[in-house]
């Protein structure tokens, strides 16, 4: 099972990251053990004193394929939910500066919460979707799938030129605007609509 995910795919994030909209997708991986399922707590590592929360739309993958048309890449994945991508920021922006990878930033253990999935059928357009990120109650990221620079069509047809997509494969598809801090205490949830998939603490 693989862990792929986009970034910069809100112009706002990539306007408020200081950076310009890509002109093709931002792709990285992250390792399987980064998941953290069942609303589990998130516990800041020491290695960080900076780690801020991107909220994000996520699809899983249904079918294997590779160098998959556009037009036919809808029938490559069939659910959707809500993962929150953990950056270890200050370790991120040391790496860029340095011009060396940044996965550590971006896949340590647990760094990517992960709701259950719900199947696409139970939303009138998946691609006109309202999600959000409160944290203490307070409403910190929104936004919808139809301000993405890339669809989720387009992200599956992308990668499957790179990689073979397999059954269970999931995709972090980027996260709007708001990304910030988190701190010890702090309770977050997410919501697609007003279904909310994720309630979990820091710690």
């Amino acid at each position: 099972m693989k862990i792929l995910a986009i970034g910069k795919n809100y112009a706002d994030h990539a306007k408020e990251m200081g950076g310009e909209a890509p002109t093709t997708p931002v792709v990285f991986g992250m390792p399987e053990t980064a998941l953290l399922k069942g609303n589990k707590p998130f516990y800041i590592p020491d290695f960080t004193k900076e780690v801020h929360h991107e909220i994000e739309l996520v699809i899983r993958i249904c079918r294997p394929g590779k160098h998959i048309p556009e037009k036919f890449a809808h029938k490559y994945y069939d659910k959707i939910g809500l993962g929150v991508d953990f950056t270890a920021r200050d370790i991120q922006t040391e790496l860029k500066a340095k011009g060396l990878p940044w996965e550590i930033a971006k896949g340590f253990n647990d760094s990517a919460p992960l709701s259950p999935f719900l199947p696409i059928e139970d939303f009138d357009s998946i691609n006109d979707l309202d999600f959000s990120l409160e944290i203490n109650g307070e409403l910190r990221q929104k936004g919808n799938s139809r301000d993405m620079i890339f669809s989720f069509d387009q992200i599956v047809a992308h990668l499957s030129k790179y990689f073979f997509l397999q059954t269970g494969d999931i995709i972090y598809t980027g996260t709007p605007a708001g990304v910030g801090a988190v701190n010890i205490g702090d309770r977050l949830c997410g919501f697609i609509g007003d279904r909310k998939l994720l309630d979990f603490e820091v710690r």
